[in-house]
């Protein structure tokens, strides 16, 4: 339980310094790039993928390198749903893009459903509304409106981004391979997008934060990997686990550290959320 409670610290703690970084004028864009380089090498140094006899002409590049093109832009969609939504309503738009990644093995891998699991879906789809419709107390109709895209694409993009993964590994290719694969084209993609289109100078704070980041972003998967090896025949202790404590740090940590507002919608969402977790973990 110790590895989980720290996967979800670790979580956390990266939508923590990324807020807070970014109302300290530091580039978020430029912490992405970087956080990618601890990541990946982290990543090879824990995991040791066997990188020397990766099949060239059998890895499916294609999957690989949009994975590396959307990794990024979720993450920079994180930062701009941390700045208008808050950190409560992000962590818990995150966790529940759970949802859309059962609704797509139902529809594309075709899993079975049992009834447990539909009530989490509808649960979950239930928060995920009334999160996102919540309208905070201090936004005007712009911020109301920047922070329901934001959210929604959060969402949807930790989705995408597990349904891929899911996808290549029914290819064959080891998740170690993959993950590093993956951190290493979206470093590419991000270096050469700041570098050349953005053309924004290049600043030490930035890189030094963005390594930190990266290291806790690792951190988050690699002790939640190690998690799920540990307790193999209770995957959902593990998968409750570590969407609840997320939800319940980023709560007090938006609370207390940012001191953001909640309203009953809000609050609803968060019950909902739970319960819908909890059921999908019960339908485990």
């Amino acid at each position: 339980m110790q590895l989980i409670i720290f996967a979800a610290l670790c979580s956390v703690s990266v939508s923590i310094l990324l807020k807070w970084l970014k109302e300290k004028g530091f580039e978020p864009v430029q912490m992405i790039i970087w956080n990618y380089v601890s990541a990946s090498l982290l990543c090879f140094f824990w995991f040791k993928p066997d990188l020397a006899h990766l099949s060239l002409q059998h890895t499916p590049w294609w999957l690989i390198l949009i994975l590396g093109l959307i990794l990024p832009s979720i993450f920079l969609c994180l930062a701009k749903s941390l700045q208008f939504a808050g950190i409560i309503k992000t962590e818990l738009a995150q966790r529940l893009s759970v949802i859309l990644s059962l609704l797509a093995a139902y529809f594309i891998f075709h899993e079975n459903f049992n009834t447990l699991k539909m009530v989490g879906i509808g649960l979950g789809l239930a928060a995920i509304l009334s999160i996102v419709l919540a309208k905070g107390k201090t936004q005007n109709s712009s911020q109301y409106y920047k922070s329901i895209m934001a959210l929604i694409s959060v969402w949807f993009g930790y989705a995408l981004v597990d349904i891929l993964l899911k996808y290549t590994s029914s290819l064959g290719l080891q998740f170690s391979v993959t993950l590093n694969l993956i951190f290493i084209a979206s470093f590419i993609f991000s270096f050469i997008y700041v570098g050349f289109i953005l053309k924004q100078a290049w600043l030490t704070k930035n890189m030094m934060a963005g390594l930190l980041l990266g290291v806790l972003n690792f951190t988050n998967i690699a002790l939640y990997v190690k998690a799920h090896m540990l307790l193999k025949d209770s995957p959902a202790i593990v998968f409750a686990g570590m969407n609840i404590l997320v939800v319940v740090f980023g709560i007090f940590s938006g609370l207390i550290l940012f001191r953001e507002k909640t309203n009953w919608m809000t609050l609803l969402g968060l019950v909902l959320g739970v319960a819908g977790v909890m059921c999908l973990a019960q339908a485990m």
